[in-house]
Parts: C-alpha cells; structure tokens; sequence
C-alpha cells in the first residue's frame, strides 16, 4: 500500500454541514483511509492509497459535491475583497432601508410596489444565486446545509410577496424582509471569510516571512532575483532589516538574526561564518552570505508549515459533539419551521405564519457552531506555533489542557545537555593505563554515538589532542552503555557501572561513566549544567497546579541532587527505558493525566506512552517521532507554554460552543413567538458567526503569564 496524505484547500462551504457533506462523500471512496475537513480554515486533510485512488479523482469527488478544490500551496491567500453581487445587494437593501425609515414616518410606498417588486426579483436571481445553487447541490446530494435554510426562507418570503403584489393585496408585501436577509447574511459570510483568511489563520504570516526577492551570485555578479529561483548551493546575500530567503550556512560576515517565528525566543542570536541561518529569520545589525542548503518545504520553516497546517486541519475529540449535532441540524430546523408555520396559520393567518417560518430557518443557521471549535483550534495552533510549539494534532492539543502532571528526563532536559568530564578515577591497584590512554579508547567508542554524555567525552579527548582510534564490532544497548573492539585491547565496555560489571566505591552527585578493559576499570565523573531557565520553568509548571519528576537513567544520587535545586519533589534514577514507560502507565491507571518531556533514544518509549511527548527540538529523530508535540527551543519554559496555551485554547472552544447552543437555544423561540422578524433574524444569525471568530481571535493574544 502507497499510502499519501494531501491537504486541499475548499472553496464554497458555507457552514459545518458543507464540512460534513464533503467528510461523508470522501470517506465513501475506495482507497481513502482518512478524510477531515475543516470549515474554519478551508481545507480538506486526506489520508489515501495511491493505487486505489488519484489525487485527481478526489478532487473530482469534491467538486460532484458541488465544491472547488486544488492541492494546497505554499502561497499566501489573495485578499478577501467584497464582489459585485455583494455590493449590489447591499445597494438594494439601502434603498429598502430608505422606504422602511418612510414608513415609520407614516409615508407608505416612497418607493413603488413595482420597484420593489423588481429589486428584491433583482436580488433573488442575481445575488441570492449562489445560495440556491448551494442548496440544489446539498440536496442532490441528499443533505442540507445553511443555504437551503436561507433559500427556503428568503425565496418563500420574495414568493408570497409577489403574489400578493400581483393580486392587489399591497399591504401583504414583505419584499424588504427577503432582501434584508439577503444582504445581512451575505455581508455576515464576507466578514467571516475575512476573519478565516487574513486574522484567523496563521498561514499567511508565516509565508510572508520569506522574502519576495533575494540577492544571489551569479555570473561573476550579484543579481536580484525571484526568492522562488533560488537553487541549492547557490551563494544569498542578506542585509541588516532583510529575512533570510533559505536555510544555509554562512560563508562570509556576521550579523545578528531574530529567529522568533520558529523557536519563541525573541533574543536574536550572533552568527557568523560557519553558522547556520534559518529561512524567515530577520538580519538585525550586520550582513551574511551564505550557501542555500536547504529551499521551500525543505526548510525549517517549510517544515514548521507543513505541520502547522496539519495540525490545524485536525479535529479534536470535543469538535466530534458539534459535528453530530450538525448533521441532524438542518433537518430538524426544517422541521420546526414546518410546524411553526402550521400551528401559526391555525391560530392566526397565512401572512404570521409565513414571517415566522421564515425567521425560524434563517435564525438557526449551524454556522457558529460549525466555527466554534475549528476556529480556536487554528487560533490556538497559531499562538503556539508562535511561541516555539507545535502539536502534531488537534488531539494533542486537546489532551495537552488537562494534563496534570509532568515527567522530565534529567539530560539535555532540565541540564544543558552539554556535560563535562569533572574528573577520573580507577582503583590504586589497576594502573597498567593511564588517564590520557583510557580517555583516547573511550573516546575512539563514544564518538560513534551521540549521546549528550559521550560527547563529553569526545570533546574532553580533543581538548588534549588525542587521537581517535580504530575500533570495530561496536554494540549498543539503550541506557545501557556501548561495546567494541579496539586493537590489542579486545572488547572495550563503556556505561553504566552495572553494563560494565562493577560498582563505584562512593555515592556523589557526579554522573559516572564506568569503562572496562580486560579485566581493568576505570571511571570518568562528568557533570552536567542546570539550564538557566530551567528552575523558574518548573516553579510555573507548580503554580499550575501541575505535579513534575524526574525520571532518568542517571544514578539516583544524581537525580536526586537536580531535584533538590530545580525544587522537584520526587526523583527516580537508574530507569532503563521500559521503566520510564512502566511509570507512566501507572500514573496513568491512577487517574493522572501525563505528559513526557525528553530527547534522547531512551526516552523514546516514555514520550510514546505518555498523554502527551514533549520532544525537545535537537533531539533525536526517534524521540521527535515518538513525541505528538515539538518544543522548538529546548526549554522547560516552552512546556508551561504549551499547557497554558491548551487550556486557553479548551476554555475558548466551551466558550463558542456555549455561544453557539445559547445563541439558538434562544433564538429559535422568539422566532417562533414571532418577536424576531426574518431581516432581524438574518442580521442575528451573521452576528452569530462573527462573534465566535472575534472571540476564537483573543487567543492570539493570550498572555502566557506563567514565564513572561
């Protein structure tokens, strides 16, 4: 199985019912596995085989649901400017307004019946076309959506009007009403697609990060070119106040670079020759060259895109309540209107009951509810994205709000990362090697790995200009330690103490690398700095209310002595990495909810067990494969931004949903009493919308005052 995912951008939904309809339609096709489509943000997430089924035929499938749909491209959205049609029934609806203000002055017919006649016929055929087309399309395919609400409604309304009109019954003509609904709906659908595309989505700011020309050395010269013609290896110039056109490294200059669209952190960073530069960062104080390495999706800013618009294509576990209930909305809405119309012509006239049917299919469009949840998710994976945090999923971000506690592994976590060799030791009665020999076997093996503490060895055994040596048959076991074979030495064990079958004679704080040789030891005592940041991080962390520990491979002297400073209350050492996952499930059948913060290869397990993975970005691949969220900037902090960003994002999506249901939970009724009139209803129902995309916008700037 050839198995592809693709993100398509949606043109013509006008509420969560058209998501659903496109959902349903999809998930019905041979070969597609997965199918999410998000109303807020325009997009359709497809999961599908290659050889069942073309990218092509999807989007073929889509447009037989009445949509247009292309692959989604790395280009900024065009701006959302108001058409013709929108202008001309605004222009109509004044005119009404005009003859409504006459009215309530007591001169009826300012503007004759057949003008109005011939206005609101203007309005039905030319600007309320795209409605009935929406409608036809949702009920071929045996669905309905808010356009058949709004058709039934207005084209009922503009229908009785002209016969009465027609029969002479002149004081019987609501034309006004059918237009106003017309106009305030599709005023109310612009204002939201302007909030969708330009402030909503985080997208557009980040593809303008990149600048739209760049200065590249061609033909003995520098010339000015499209940033879209950069090719790799080729030679960039970037100046002071300039972005950086692609990832690279510097061959000449220095500046300062503001790499804050990627990792949150707003302090700029030198660099100069030898450094690398990241696409989107902004030159401050100084100019670079460098060589291209890395263009568009390839860099990390394509990638942070690629992920980002994943992650907001997403659905979360609570939007799965707002999706049931629009798919039996509609229907029910129709019906309620049918019954209101029907009770209402028993008791009073034929004239009520049609103003009140009407104003109940207009007032109970299921677009706020459809926006509630997508639009604070896209808001909040925006916010985060921000701030150097991205989460793989809407799922995540979801779980990230109710975790209670956090597990923190010790080594390029809570510490830099970046140990030192402290001192040697090896027992008085095993001298046949000394201190510059041992250090250059270990290293000759440890410079085969990565591990944080390994490179500390490595680094320690190039401070004396010791030579690498020839080692072969090297063996790995995770959190264990490593074996080779080096020379006339044999088998050579670095690790743990129990990995290479001793013990060191004294408990101290120092982590200790144990080597064995034949049938020698010796140890090496490395230490390991606490990040700056790092103990007001985990302060936040309990202001939260969030418990946090330590779990490490590390012996538990050490462990303990972090927890002491970082003012961590429990601390559990010498773990393999089965043991971090085994802690994890426990906590988890006690009713806590977890998250796993780590790096390396041994943490793998843990942050896949976990509720939530933290993986700090500079890890290991494995653990940023394991994790279901990403810290761009390796910091605790970012960890108290992530939590208070979920929950931000959670208290916003129960705030639109309680908007959302109260808003027809009231709405409904008075229609049906008859104290809201169908252009009343039509204003409040575009009112609705807006209000839950300006409510989901305050998340963008949510203070995160736990770190700042």
């Amino acid at each position: 199985m050839s198995q592809e995912k693709i993100v398509f951008s949606i043109d013509g939904m006008s509420c969560q019912a058209c998501a659903l309809r496109i959902e349903k339609v999809l998930r019905r096709q041979d070969g597609i596995q997965k199918a999410n489509v998000n109303f807020a943000g325009e997009s359709a997430e497809v999961i599908f085989d290659q050889q069942t089924i073309q990218k092509n035929q999807i989007i073929q499938k889509i447009q037989q649901a009445g949509f247009d749909a292309q692959e989604m491209l790395d280009t900024p959205n065009k701006t959302v400017r108001p058409n013709k049609s929108l202008y001309l029934i605004l222009f109509i609806a004044l005119i009404f307004a005009i003859e409504m203000v006459a009215m309530f002055l007591g001169k009826h017919f300012l503007i004759p019946p057949f003008w109005q006649f011939v206005l609101a016929l203007i309005a039905q055929t030319v600007c309320a076309w795209r409605f009935y087309q929406g409608a036809l399309s949702a009920l071929k395919n045996k669905t309905a959506n808010m356009d058949v609400l709004v058709s039934l409604g207005t084209l009922s309304v503009f229908i009785y009007s002209s016969v009465m009109y027609f029969s002479g019954s002149l004081h019987h003509i609501y034309f006004e009403s059918a237009v106003f609904v017309l106009a305030f709906v599709s005023l109310g659908k612009f204002l939201e697609l302007r909030i969708k595309r330009q402030s909503l989505n985080s997208m557009t700011l980040l593809m303008e990060l990149t600048p739209e020309y760049s200065e590249v050395f061609r033909h003995q010269t520098w010339e000015k070119i499209p940033t879209a013609q950069i090719q790799m290896g080729d030679t960039v110039r970037a100046v002071s106040g300039g972005r950086i056109a692609a990832d690279g490294k510097i061959i000449h200059g220095e500046a300062w670079c503001d790499e804050s669209h990627l990792t949150g952190e707003s302090v700029p960073i030198h660099k100069t020759i030898g450094d690398t530069v990241l696409a989107g960062a902004l030159l401050q104080n100084g100019s670079v060259d460098f060589i291209a390495q890395a263009l568009g999706k390839e860099t990390l800013l394509g990638d942070m895109m690629q992920a980002l618009r994943e992650a907001q294509g997403s659905k979360a576990p609570i939007a799965r309540m707002a999706d049931k209930v629009a798919s039996i909305f509609v229907p029910a809405v129709i019906t309620i209107a049918l019954l209101t119309f029907c009770f209402t012509y028993w008791i009073t006239d034929l004239n009520t009951a049609l103003m009140r049917a009407a104003a109940v299919l207009v007032i109970a469009c299921p677009c706020a509810l459809g926006l509630a949840t997508p639009a604070a998710i896209m808001a909040g994976m925006g916010l985060a994205a921000r701030h150097g945090i991205l989460f793989k999923d809407a799922t995540v971000l979801e779980q990230a709000g109710s975790i209670d506690t956090v597990l923190l592994d010790k080594t390029g976590t809570i510490t830099l990362g970046e140990p030192k060799i402290m001192a040697f030791r090896q027992p008085e009665n095993q001298n046949t090697w000394n201190e510059n020999q041992w250090l250059q076997i270990a290293a000759s093996i440890e410079s085969h790995t990565t591990h944080p503490l390994a490179q500390a060895i490595v680094n320690h055994a190039k401070e004396k200009n010791l030579a690498l040596l020839h080692v072969e048959n090297i063996q790995m076991e995770a959190g264990l330690g490593i074996q080779a074979t080096v020379g006339d030495w044999g088998t050579v064990k670095i690790g743990t103490p129990a990995y290479c079958e001793t013990v060191f004679p004294d408990d101290t704080a120092y982590t200790i690398i144990a080597m064995r040789i034949q049938t020698q030891t010796a140890f090496f005592m490395i230490a390991d700095a606490i990040r700056e940041d790092s103990i007001a991080a985990i302060d936040s962390l309990h202001r939260m209310g969030i418990e946090t520990q330590i779990i490490s491979g590390d012996r538990q002297a050490v462990v303990d002595d972090i927890a002491q400073k970082t003012h961590i209350h429990q601390a559990i050492g010498n773990l393999l990495p089965r043991d971090k996952a085994k802690i994890i499930h426990q906590l988890q059948q006690d009713g806590k909810q977890v998250a796993m913060v780590g790096d390396g290869v041994n943490d793998a397990a843990a942050l896949a067990a976990a509720s939530v993975g933290f993986a700090m970005r500079g890890g290991t691949s494995i653990a940023k494969h394991s994790a279901n969220a990403v810290l761009m900037r390796p910091s605790i902090q970012t960890v108290a931004d992530a939590i208070t960003v979920a929950r931000a994002t959670l208290h916003n999506i129960r705030q639109n949903l309680f908007f959302a249901f109260i808003y027809n939970l009231l709405g409904i009724p008075l229609a049906i009493a008859g104290m809201l009139s169908p252009n009343i209803a039509g204003g409040a129902m575009a009112l609705s919308s807006i209000s839950v995309l300006i409510n989901a916008l305050r998340l963008k700037k949510y203070p995160l005052k736990y770190i700042r």
